[in-house]
């Protein structure tokens, strides 16, 4: 069983908003964190958003504070990032990320990751 799947991702002028999934039933062990990063043709793979699992604490990048939201559904195992007031900058392949070890000081590091979906295309553009 895959453990992450996204969905959600297409095609949004900018300032449109989308709703990305990330069904985590797959899961087989007790999370620490989950995470969305995001990654842009040429360029390396960016943390957006993450959640410390025992508190539901989120963190977002200042790249995307204010419009970005990171959020879960327990009773669905789902986590969700809300986009609003998309940007062309924000065009790239999302993924959700996942980990039974990770870290606090550690949580915007995707290489600390070793649970990923397939990721989803967002692309953002008039």
């Amino acid at each position: 069983q895959v453990p992450l799947v996204e969905s959600g991702g297409g095609l949004v002028q900018p300032g449109g908003s989308l709703r990305l999934s990330c069904a985590a039933s797959g899961l087989t062990f007790r999370r620490r964190a989950m995470a969305w990063f995001r990654q842009a043709p040429g360029k390396e793979r960016e943390f957006v958003a993450s959640m410390w699992w025992s508190t539901g604490g989120t963190r977002h990048a200042d790249s995307v504070k204010g419009r970005f939201t990171m959020s879960r559904n327990n009773a669905k195992d789902t986590v969700y990032l809300q986009m609003d007031n998309l940007k062309p900058e924000d065009t790239g392949v999302y993924y959700c990320a996942a980990d039974d070890t990770i870290i606090l000081s550690s949580i915007g590091d995707a290489r600390q990751y070793d649970y990923w979906g397939q990721g989803t295309q967002v692309t953002v553009s008039s």
